[in-house]
Parts: structure tokens; C-alpha cells; sequence
């Protein structure tokens, strides 16, 4: 234990900041080389939504796995469950679960009903405009909050390896990182942004695998040997107090959300919202519109399983990791607080080198996450809002895929902004805002669209407006936006709601409304279409010609 202790006091805090920055470089000029490759090909709208549907169920898996395992899953995960233990190992077991309801629930019948977005599905058998541009909205709030804390995840990442304090240079980092993710999209579409997904999968879990062995190796033992220097190194620890952690062992429940009554209530609103909240994604719903066949959909999530389920197991020993080997004062003390504590790990592991390639893998994390966000966004816009709803449906390729890029270059601005303001806060938490709000806003009229007949076009635009502006109303008066040291705005406090996450309340509100708004609106007298829908969920007929209309 006095080794593991005099590591964490003697290591350098962040490696070689040039060799950081170099790996960073070789990085972003492999995947731009693929971005650009893959460019070339994309010309019509249905190549830069889907990829043209010409991926295979083996690479689909990939890049599914590469959307959905984002910076949240290995910088905020590793960190959360360094400083909180058990309490933090939550936000894996709610992703990992959350991805078993998708499959069950809405993956292979959104896919054989739907075409390029959501939206395609929820408006199916209902009435077009109105339904289109709720949804869109939807689609818009979600992936702007996913894309918030991807930027500031990267914000954190970058800052430590280059030992950045200031709140200017780690706020020119995140622009950096958001030009470089216009880029992306901009260039290449679904097809490059696929590509980097399945690369960056295949790096990130072979990442974490190494770094899971090598954790076992440093400590000189098997599991329990890694939870009984990470009980004392939390035990010895100076800060943890100060920063609003109980004092209590970092094995046991409740270390974050074991006080009153509203923390224990948040802790089942965190849970609610990230296990339904994955069913109502857009960017990874999106996905399963990438591959020609049903076939092809349900092996792709055969291999997203497998990375999936691996990944974050993993991420518990990685947790634990670096609550024993780094230490929560050192993580606390560092830039990006929580978030720094797998790219700490990889030092402590492998010095400067292996920090670095790390660091490096994490990065193309964040820029495959958030070029598969900016995709989802920009069909909601160019092909939900502009083509169905201004232009009834008859604009050509090329505009619609103009609107989509404008859109990119747009949200990727505000998402810059937004996620400056973020930067102190703990990037699965962040994403775990935008679960809430899909689960609020989308989840509810995905589920009645597919398994309720009586559902009408009053239920879905009812159900998806109050579950979004519940959701959005929530988070803004809650203590994630002030009234804390650690709130967006720290200086302010107008935070009545008690919980950080509102699923608790919005996703029920949803429901609600939904089955309040179809009882009280007229009926939609589309029982052909009904039919159709109901076919095509369940067996898949049809969905081969409308991929190639």
C-alpha cells in the first residue's frame, strides 16, 4: 500500500505534453483519411443519412458500438466509480441494460418501418407535419445534450494531457474539438463517420482490455486485492469530504446517492432514465438504417452485445483501478476533476507513451461520437423539417443534403458554447441528461406507435411536447444548473426541483399525456396504413424496397 501511495505522489500529473499532442495529430490525420475516402462516395441524401444502407451486420456492430460507447462510457464512468464506487458502477449497469430494452423493445421495428430517421416511424400511419416536427425537436434536444457533454469530455481530456488550468485554453480546446467534428461530417456523411465509429471501436475496447490486465498486474493480485487498496486509498483520502462525498467505504451503497430522501429519489431517477432512455436515441436508432437487410440488423446487434457487454464490465475494474492506484485526491486535483481519471490510470500504468495513445483513443471516441450526433441532427432538420414539412416532400438531393450540413455547421456552434459552460461537470452525468430526455420525449410515442392501434396524432404530439418541455424545464431548475459548486452556472441558484435528473417525473408525464392526448383528440382514420405498419414491424416485408427508393 505505501508503494501504491508514493506512485500517486511522485508520477507526473500529465505525461509528455508534446508526445500527447503528436499521437493526437497521427490520430485525427488517419481518420480524416478515411473521412475523405469515404467523401468521395457520398452524393445523395440516402449516403449521407445511412451510408446508402451498403454496410454489413459485422460492421454496423462495430460502428453501433462505436456511437453508443462514448466519452461518457470511459472518461465519466471510470471517474464516477473512482470517487463514488458502487454508486458510480450504476451508470454502467443502466447503459448495458438500457441497450438489452432497445433490442427487445424498438430496434428491428423501427428499422423495417422507418427509412432514415425516427421520425419516419412515429409519423408512419399519423399525420405527417405536425408529428415530423415534434419529433424533430426532440431529436434536436437530445442530441444537443449528448453533444455537450461529448465536448466537454474532450475539454477534460485534452486539459490534462496537456496540463491546461485556465478556463481559456480549456475552452479553445472544446472549439478545436467541435471544428474538427464540422469537419467530419461535413466531408464524409454516414459513410466516414461509420468508418471512424468501427475504428475507434475496435481501439477503445482493445484499449480498455489491455488496460484492465495490466490494472491486475500493478496491483500484484487478483479483484479483491484491487477493492482493498482502492477502500484505503479512499479511507487516507484529504479531499473527498470537501467535495460533497460521504465518508463512508467505497464498496457499499449510497456513497453518492445514500443521503436524504431527494439524493435517493435521484438515484432512482438516474436509473429510469438510463434504461429506457437508449430506446429513444436517435443517433443509435439511426444506425440500424445503415444495413440492407433485417438479417443483416439482427447480426449487427449481435456483435454490438458482445463489445457492449465487454466494455463495461471492464469499466468496473478500471474504476476501481484508479481509485487504488491514482487515488480520488490526485483525480479531484487534476483538470476535468472526475473525468481525468482513466487518462491518470494509463500514466500510472504505462507512463507517458501508453497515457498518450490512450488519450488518443478517447479522443476519437469523442469525434466519432459527436460526427454520429451531427448526422442524426442534420437529417432531422433536412430531411423532417425542411423536405417533409417546407417542401411537402419534393425537394431535391442536393438541397435537402445542403439544409443538412448548414444544420451541422449550426448545432456544432452551439454545442461549442454549451459545452465551455460544462466543462466541471461529470460527462456521464451529462449524458445521462440527454437519456432523460429521450426517454421523455421520444421513448413513449416510439412504443405507442408500435404496439397500440388506438394511438393518434393528438397522443404523439402531446406525448413528445411534454415529455420534452417536462424534461428541459426540470433539468433547468434543478441543482445540475445552479445552486451548486459544481453547476453549470455555480454563481446563480434558482434550482426548486430537488433531483438533477427529471425522469422521474417526466417520463411518466409522457405517458400520460399520451394517453390522455388520444382519448382526447380525433381519431386518424388510417387503418390501411395501420395494417401496413403492423406487417412491417413485425416481419420486415417491404422495408428492402423502401431502402431502395
Amino acid at each position: 500500500m505505501n508503494s501504491t501511495l508514493y506512485l500517486a505522489q511522485e508520477a507526473p500529473s500529465t505525461g509528455n505534453p508534446i508526445l500527447n499532442i503528436s499521437v493526437f495529430v497521427v490520430f485525427i490525420v488517419v481518420t480524416m483519411t478515411v473521412v475523405l475516402r469515404a467523401g468521395k462516395t457520398t452524393k445523395e441524401s440516402s449516403d449521407f443519412y445511412t451510408g446508402g444502407a451498403s454496410f454489413s451486420g459485422t460492421q454496423n456492430g462495430l460502428a453501433i458500438a462505436g456511437d453508443y460507447l462514448s466519452a461518457a462510457s470511459f472518461l465519466g464512468i471510470v471517474g464516477s466509480i473512482a470517487l463514488s464506487g458502487y454508486d458510480g458502477f450504476l451508470y454502467s449497469v443502466g447503459f448495458f441494460v438500457a441497450w438489452l430494452v432497445a433490442l427487445l423493445l424498438v430496434a428491428e421495428p423501427l428499422r423495417n418501418v422507418g427509412r432514415f430517421t425516427m421520425a419516419d416511424v412515429l409519423s408512419f400511419r399519423l399525420r405527417q407535419k405536425p408529428v415530423r416536427i415534434a419529433a424533430a425537436f426532440g431529436t434536436l434536444f437530445v442530441t444537443l445534450f449528448y453533444l455537450i457533454a461529448q465536448m466537454a469530455g474532450a475539454g477534460s481530456l485534452v486539459s490534462v494531457l496537456l496540463d491546461l488550468h485556465s478556463f481559456g485554453s480549456q475552452a479553445l480546446v472544446i472549439a478545436v474539438v467541435g471544428v474538427v467534428m464540422i469537419a467530419y461530417v461535413l466531408i464524409g456523411g454516414m459513410k466516414g463517420t461509420t468508418y471512424v465509429q468501427m475504428i475507434k471501436a475496435v481501439l477503445l475496447v482493445a484499449g480498455v482490455a489491455v488496460m484492465t490486465v495490466w490494472s491486475f498486474v500493478a496491483i500484484k493480485g487478483g479483484f479483491n486485492t484491487l477493492l482493498d487498496e482502492a477502500v484505503a486509498m479512499h479511507a487516507s483520502s484529504a479531499t473527498l469530504a470537501d467535495k460533497g462525498y460521504e465518508a463512508i467505504d467505497i464498496l457499499n451503497p449510497g456513497l453518492k446517492y445514500g443521503g436524504d430522501l431527494a439524493s435517493q429519489l435521484d438515484f432512482v431517477s438516474l436509473g429510469l432514465s438510463l434504461v429506457l432512455g437508449t430506446a429513444g436515441l436517435p443517433h443509435v436508432l439511426m444506425r440500424f438504417y445503415t444495413v440492407p437487410t433485417a438479417r443483416e440488423a439482427r447480426k449487427s446487434v449481435v456483435w454490438a452485445i458482445i463489445l457492449i457487454g465487454a466494455f463495461y464490465l471492464m469499466t468496473l475494474v478500471l474504476g476501481y483501478a484508479a481509485a487504488a492506484l491514482v487515488g480520488p485526491d490526485r483525480i479531484l486535483a487534476a483538470p476535468g476533476g472526475a473525468n481525468a481519471a482513466a487518462p491518470l490510470l494509463a500514466l500510472e500504468l504505462g507512463g507517458p507513451i501508453f497515457m498518450a495513445l490512450i488519450s488518443a483513443v478517447a479522443f476519437a471516441t469523442v469525434l466519432a461520437v459527436v460526427a454520429g450526433l451531427s448526422i442524426t441532427a442534420s437529417a432531422a432538420v433536412g430531411h423532417d423539417i425542411y423536405d417533409a414539412v417546407f417542401r411537402n416532400g419534393e425537394s431535391t438531393e442536393a438541397e435537402q443534403v445542403k439544409v443538412s450540413r448548414i444544420t451541422v455547421i449550426v448545432i456544432g456552434v452551439v454545442s461549442i458554447v454549451l459545452g465551455i459552460l460544462a466543462m466541471q461537470q461529470n460527462v456521464a452525468f451529462l449524458v445521462s441528461l440527454a437519456f432523460a430526455i429521450a426517454a421523455s420525449a421520444n421513448l413513449p410515442t416510439i412504443l405507442y406507435s408500435l404496439y397500440w392501434k388506438k394511438f393518434n396524432t393528438v397522443g404523439a404530439v402531446a406525448s413528445m411536447y411534454t415529455g420534452l418541455i417536462s424534461a428541459l424545464v426540470l433539468i433547468f431548475f434543478s441543482p445540475a444548473v445552479s445552486g451548486t459548486d459544481t453547476a453549470m452556472v455555480p454563481g446563480a441558484d434558482w434550482a426548486i426541483f430537488p433531483l438533477t435528473s427529471p425522469g422521474l417525473v417526466s417520463i411518466p408525464l409522457a405517458f400520460l399525456a399520451g394517453i390522455v392526448g388520444t382519448y382526447l383528440g380525433k381519431p386518424d382514420n388510417m387503418e390501411e396504413l395501420q395494417a401496413e405498419m403492423e406487417v412491417r414491424s413485425l416481419t420486415g416485408v417491404g422495408v428492402e424496397a423502401a431502402v431502395d427508393h
